[in-house]
């Protein structure tokens, strides 16, 4: 397509591609549904989002929250698009957190499927992050995620991008990590699939953290979970990968305000 859309009042291009305008309401959506989940850190973290391929004519973009914005606030007007050097290209009077976009300009630009990038520093999330046994194959969520989860260890503050390549060697291609002592992260091909990830990953670490604190828990068995992560239809294209799910929680915050449509 190559018609264009004039944006709402606040966004400071002239004017926004359709596609673009598109992703854009599903990615302020997305801060909405985290802020609805109790999944924001202040106004800290990140959800990025490649601009789409037809609206960008083949350059690099990336879409991000203002920095300085609670995920309450996102809008699809306001969202700011960078490089992948986090350099604001629209104009935007918002900046952009530099130790927020190292990890995921890394990931972005390193993997190919990788449309969109998550992180979060829920309390499971960081929790189980910090224990050195990481995520336990004891629980119904955790045993969806065999064989589909990375570590990669704590180096500090994600402010140098020299992280980038040693954080990539780690995840290959495993769209679940956990950043030891740090949080979580999920990067996919589309919003919602990987939406679905972070939604498993979160809550294998919350029943860990409710198990745990009671005792012992019973283990799964490699068997049984090798087989519950490839019958898991929340990640699968055929199944929608996550589309239903995301659809209905913005059903949901349609109902709450439709602000970040602006």
């Amino acid at each position: 397509m190559n018609a264009i859309v004039q944006p709402a009042a606040g966004q400071p291009a002239a004017a926004i591609h359709p596609d673009e305008w598109h992703a854009r309401v599903q990615l302020a959506a997305c801060y909405r549904i985290f802020d609805m989940l109790g999944w924001t850190e202040l106004i800290y973290n990140h959800i990025t989002l490649r601009v789409p391929e037809s609206a960008r004519g083949g350059a690099r973009q990336f879409l991000i929250n203002p920095f300085g914005l609670h995920y309450s606030e996102v809008t699809a007007s306001n969202l700011v698009k960078i490089d992948a050097t986090g350099r604001v290209l629209d104009g935007s009077r918002y900046p952009v957190n530099p130790a927020g976009f190292v990890v995921h300009a890394a990931i972005h630009e390193g993997i190919a499927d990788a449309h969109c990038v998550m992180h979060t520093h829920t309390t499971a999330g960081v929790a189980v992050a910090s224990l050195d046994s990481g995520l336990a194959q004891d629980n119904f969520y955790s045993a969806q995620l065999f064989d589909r989860v990375a570590y990669h260890d704590f180096e500090g503050i994600t402010v140098h991008a020299d992280e980038g390549p040693r954080l990539l060697a780690d995840i290959g291609d495993r769209q679940a990590v956990i950043l030891r002592n740090h949080g979580l992260l999920a990067w996919g091909p589309t919003l919602a699939q990987t939406f679905a990830v972070l939604w498993t990953l979160n809550r294998a670490c919350e029943i860990q953290m409710a198990t745990h604190s009671m005792g012992r828990a019973r283990p799964v068995s490699d068997e049984v979970a090798r087989r519950s992560s490839r019958d898991a239809l929340q990640f699968d294209p055929r199944h929608g990968a996550g589309q239903d799910v995301l659809d209905a929680l913005i059903r949901k915050v349609d109902r709450i305000d439709t602000s970040y449509r602006s």
